[in-house]
């Protein structure tokens, strides 16, 4: 995805810190709870700093898709759900972190949307095989 939006900083930041590093944040606790079944704890307490780290991150990734999107005149919501579709991104895969996503910026909102985008571009990829 880095070299995919190389040649626009815009769409980097709506795709790498805001889908990649998001799946972090959704992934860590699933993860976090079968290392807690083998009573690893330290790496547990590992992958809470990993976590907090990671809504940082998107955070980060958040703000500066925002503000691109403001600066250049458009609609970050509306574009968001055409670069999923221009890149076939889905971004909810199984179980979603949403007190995280929503600590590092989405709002509940955008995130109902979102899915909504999801389930058309579900059904045009299955469409196109």
């Amino acid at each position: 995805m880095s070299q995919a939006t190389a040649h626009d900083i815009w769409e980097r930041m709506a795709l790498v810190p805001r889908v990649l590093e998001a799946r972090g944040l959704d992934a860590t606790p699933v993860l976090q709870d079968k290392i807690r079944q083998r009573k690893d704890f330290d790496a547990v307490a590992i992958l809470d700093v990993i976590l907090h780290d990671e809504i940082g991150h998107v955070s980060i990734g958040n703000h500066w898709y925002h503000a691109l999107s403001t600066k250049r005149g458009l609609d970050a919501m509306q574009c968001f759900g055409e670069l999923l579709r221009k890149y076939r991104i889905v971004i909810f895969k199984g179980v979603i972190n949403t007190d995280a996503r929503l600590q590092a910026g989405f709002t509940q909102y955008e995130l109902d949307w979102i899915y909504e985008i999801e389930q058309t571009l579900k059904s045009y990829i299955k469409a196109e095989k």
